[in-house]
């Protein structure tokens, strides 16, 4: 796993854990302690679906990068082939008006 993933996990975990124990030792009444939960996950799904929105970003950055360098080699690759191309017709045709002489 990445370290964008192992941090969305940990902040995940961290979230479900904090909850669980929000519940089990809240001073204040059900209701008080449910309205401050509900507040505290919804700020963390926010930042949760930040986190996942950033880690695919990245993802589909990397693989637009991989891909425009797959096509820059292949460009490089066909041009240095056509300059091959080129020095060998340029050859062969000295060598055959070298044997017309």
């Amino acid at each position: 796993m990445g370290k964008k993933t192992n941090a969305i996990l940990a902040f995940s975990t961290g979230i479900a854990t904090g909850a669980v124990l929000g519940i089990l030792f809240a001073p204040e009444k059900g209701r008080e302690t449910r309205d401050k939960l509900s507040f505290q996950l919804e700020k963390y799904r926010a930042r949760l679906l930040e986190l996942s929105n950033d880690l695919i970003a990245g993802r589909e950055e990397q693989g637009s990068a991989a891909k425009t360098e797959g096509q820059r080699v292949i460009k490089d690759a066909r041009d240095k082939a056509e300059r091959l191309l080129m020095d060998v017709d340029t050859l062969i045709n000295e060598i055959n008006s070298k044997k017309e002489i």
